[in-house]
């Protein structure tokens, strides 16, 4: 049932809300690993096709980002103020945008995928394979977006245990039927399988995903708790929603599309050092994605309780909330730091025995892991900003982080030093330091405190 987070113990309310967020996340980091792992049993090169689309997939995601940020205080603030049939309206509003979006994004992502992924490697295996992943994961990007919606409609409304678990379903799905999908034999039962390959894996994603949006639109259509859309609310346009919805998510999709374009410059330079390199990448993407999971938890409870606590105008108890978060996210990720340490070759060659994809990972690894401790505080500090709708804030945090220093950091190693790619990984390391300190200073000036969105 949906929950009143203006209420009751702090520490309750997060955990409340954090535990199975992290509980969904966690389900689909484990997905990922398991993705990666049976991809890795193809080639090194099917790994770095799969880690290149991944990283243009993230540019396009900006169009979710539009409509899904401003939906996130829209929603919780007016819950915290019990304005619970502007709940309804926005959360139908948010689902008709993703979806429309969605369908942009792929007609654009369609036309341009094959000569981005030309441009970031001439390897024909890696350019094959990310052309077989990525056409099927373009056809499905409005179900991509629109589940999204789903989740954010409950978490938003205090509802935590369900979206979570429709994450951990879908992930379970997804590494039942990938190697259904890809392998001839599927390994260990030696059932028939389709045999392929990496554009099995794309399959195995969509159509569990697929199962997962029409659960979340059942229950959405059913009500759950004081939520309840309805069909004819789909087709009914609410300009004074949609042009916040509009207006508090632009500087987040703008701060996205900076982040993104900061990783497509990233993956180019990396991808002057080999395909091995880019294979490392995506491993470190997965990897690093099991230590957001305890981020991502605490950062998406923080940012409901704040905005139902501002739109109930109790702004210390927000402020207090997301100081909690950070602490907790410190802890969380302190033990990731030392696993990461000790034994970094265990979990790289899960994926890969290859040697020079090893040998890069396990330097990689150790400077990930601290950039992951110190990214921890500031994504604690942002679920402030998202929460209260004061998005301004996470945008310029992004421009100081990836496009004030990385970039010129890793241009300065990489095409004008042209040093070795031990230092092109501290690049991670010192974007993520800017991007704390900003949003430190952002956060205790305090003027988040008094934007209201609804």
């Amino acid at each position: 049932m949906s929950r009143d987070l203006t209420e009751g113990s702090l520490r309750k309310n997060l955990l409340y809300m954090a535990l199975p967020t992290m509980g969904g996340f966690a389900v689909q980091v484990l997905y990922d690993f398991v993705d990666m792992f049976w991809v890795g049993k193809i080639s090194s090169q099917a790994i770095a096709g799969v880690a290149l689309f991944s990283s243009i997939f993230w540019l396009v995601s900006v169009l979710n980002e539009i409509i899904g940020t401003g939906s996130v205080s829209m929603i919780s603030q007016a819950y915290g103020a019990k304005a619970y049939e502007r709940v309804n309206r926005t959360i139908e509003q948010t689902i008709v945008f993703k979806i429309f979006v969605a369908i942009i994004a792929s007609a654009m992502l369609f036309v341009f995928l094959k000569p981005l992924i030309a441009f970031f490697s001439k390897d024909e295996g890696v350019i094959v394979a990310a052309l077989d992943y990525g056409y099927w994961r373009i056809f499905f990007m409005p179900v991509f977006f629109a589940t999204y919606s789903v989740y954010a409609a409950f978490r938003t409304t205090g509802e935590s245990r369900l979206p979570n678990l429709m994450m951990a379903v879908g992930a379970v799905l997804n590494m039942i039927l990938d190697p259904v999908f890809m392998f001839e034999r599927v390994p260990g039962i030696n059932v028939r399988g389709f045999n392929l390959g990496v554009e099995g894996a794309a399959i195995a994603t969509v159509l569990s995903s697929s199962v997962v949006f029409v659960w979340g639109l059942v229950v959405l259509f059913r009500g759950h708790g004081v939520v309840r859309i309805s069909l004819p609310g789909l087709f009914r346009l609410d300009w004074s929603i949609d042009r916040k919805l509009l207006t508090i998510g632009i500087p987040s999709a703008i701060e996205m599309l900076l982040r993104s374009l900061s990783g497509m410059v990233m993956m180019k330079l990396f991808g002057m050092y080999g395909s091995a390199v880019l294979a490392t990448i995506g491993i470190m993407d997965r990897v690093g994605g099991l230590a957001y999971v305890p981020l991502m938890g605490f950062s998406m409870g923080a940012s409901a309780i704040v905005g139902q606590c501002l739109g109930a105008n109790k702004t210390d108890r927000a402020e207090r909330t997301v100081l909690l978060a950070a602490i907790y996210s410190g802890i969380f990720v302190s033990v990731f730091v030392v696993l990461a340490n000790v034994s970094p070759r265990i979990v790289i060659e899960l994926f890969t025995k290859d040697p020079a994809v090893v040998r890069e990972g396990l330097f990689a690894m150790r400077i990930v892991s601290w950039a992951v401790l110190i990214a921890g505080f500031s994504i604690s500090l942002m679920s402030a900003f998202f929460g209260a709708g004061y998005t301004k804030a996470a945008m310029y945090s992004g421009i100081v982080g990836r496009w004030l220093v990385q970039v010129p950091y890793a241009i300065l190693v990489a095409v004008v030093m042209r040093l070795p790619t031990s230092f092109l990984w501290f690049s991670s390391l010192v974007a993520e330091l800017a991007e704390l300190s900003y949003a430190t200073v952002v956060f205790f000036k305090g003027k988040w405190k008094q934007q209201r969105v609804i």
